[in-house]
């Protein structure tokens, strides 16, 4: 039986992952957690592991996302993202997203108990609670409330049912 699986050349965040053994270092899985009274969402450990290991943060960048959830993204690829975004050519496109991603982006730390403190303005466009869902997305983290994600995953499985040949080209 194979020791592990080799992957090809690839870049995730500060990791290169050429010639290692094992999982590429990037967010993947779905995890129902908690968000308490005070804002602190619970962070999975494995999460946290990529963010150290292959990134080399300790902070997350939160900010909204345009599927009425919010995306978390590694403090050193926020940086490159704010970077494109003022290299983009001016326009109205261009200050839509300053004005409904970059500008609402917060720097959270984690705590002792693997927890961010998402602040009020933050929690309430995603209308976090009680009860989240964090997932994966390769190279940022999103958080939505259950409710609003049963909604994307619904909207998420209607695209791909009418994309058939986008579905086999990733060989699924």
């Amino acid at each position: 039986m194979p020791q592990g699986r080799r992957y090809s050349s690839q870049k995730v965040g500060n990791s290169d992952m050429l010639g290692q053994k094992g999982p590429p270092m990037i967010f993947q899985g779905e995890f129902n957690n908690s968000i308490d009274p005070k804002g602190r969402a619970s962070i999975p450990a494995k999460f946290r592991e990529v963010l150290a290991d292959a990134y080399g943060d300790e902070v997350l960048v939160v900010t909204k996302n345009v599927e009425g959830g919010l995306s978390a993204y590694p403090l050193s690829s926020w940086g490159k993202i704010v970077e494109r975004v003022q290299q983009s050519p001016p326009g109205p496109e261009k200050n839509a997203v300053i004005r409904l991603i970059v500008a609402p982006a917060t720097e959270c730390a984690f705590d002792k108990q693997g927890r961010v403190l998402i602040p009020p303005a933050l929690r309430s466009h995603a209308g976090l609670e009680k009860e989240i869902v964090v997932v994966g997305m390769f190279d940022k983290i999103d958080l939505y409330s259950q409710i609003k994600y049963a909604e994307v995953t619904r909207h998420s499985e209607a695209l791909l049912q009418d994309s058939p040949d986008f579905v086999s080209g990733v060989g699924l």
